[in-house]
């Protein structure tokens, strides 16, 4: 599997470092924070279904600017278990490879910008409005992971299918009319992975999703949401009490 060796993002300062800028460092943010951002980041470019290339012996955060993602992690005997999906413009948290058998693995061909955890944070620190920018996203991640850790627990295939669709919509959905349009990148098989399911499994719920006049389908990739509503009743979301 080929990998693209990490380039310094100082070589490519517009094009890769202004989105995360735009997104992480709001107007003010001191000059030499910025400055040590770009020292610290490196570019990795990875192609459909190659993995990323990661310093395996330093934890990453890694800002998807373009593609999307998969987080892999890898148990005895070479079996596979993904643990999330990213789009462009999420930061992630990638344990080193040596210590942790997570990996990172593009859907489609990608574009990151990674930093060594330590000095990232380190930087964050210094401006408390950076640190309230990258603190959001990390509780938006760990919301998710919750939410996953329930479905994976207490949800039957039918729910965990429904709620797929509902959080791919708030991610990546179009709106269309009265709904909404999902291009997924990921394939059938990864979705069955995620969600703790077969392949066969997944391909029974769509078929029922459809009878009921709640999806249609196209292609491999192609969902339309009908009816985002009772998707979203189908996903038996637990209610919050006091």
């Amino acid at each position: 599997m080929m990998h693209s060796a990490p380039a310094p993002v100082e070589n490519h300062p517009r094009a890769v470092f202004g989105p995360f800028a735009q997104t992480f460092l709001p107007s003010g943010t001191p000059d030499d924070i910025v400055s040590e951002l770009m020292a610290i980041g490196h570019l990795v470019s990875a192609k459909r279904c190659a993995r990323a290339f990661l310093d395996p012996a330093v934890d990453q955060m890694v800002y998807l600017s373009r593609g999307a993602t998969k987080l892999v992690a890898t148990a005895s005997e070479g079996r596979e278990q993904i643990v999330a999906f990213h789009f462009a413009g999420d930061l992630i948290s990638v344990p080193a490879s040596a210590q942790h058998a997570y990996s990172l693995h593009a859907l489609v061909d990608s574009q990151l910008l990674t930093f060594p955890t330590r000095q990232f944070v380190d930087c964050a620190e210094r401006s408390p409005a950076v640190l309230r920018q990258v603190l959001d996203r990390v509780l938006v991640a760990l919301h998710r992971s919750r939410d996953k850790a329930v479905g994976l627990g207490r949800k039957n295939a039918e729910e965990r299918l429904a709620s797929f669709f509902v959080a791919m919509a708030q991610r990546i959905g179009r709106p269309e009319g009265k709904g909404l349009v999902l291009d997924l990148p990921m394939s059938r098989r990864d979705i069955a992975d995620a969600l703790g399911l077969t392949i066969e499994t997944v391909s029974r719920q769509l078929g029922r999703l459809r009878e009921l006049g709640l999806i249609e389908t196209s292609g491999r990739s192609g969902v339309r949401l009908l009816q985002p509503s009772a998707l979203e009743a189908r996903a038996a979301h637990f209610q919050l009490t006091a």
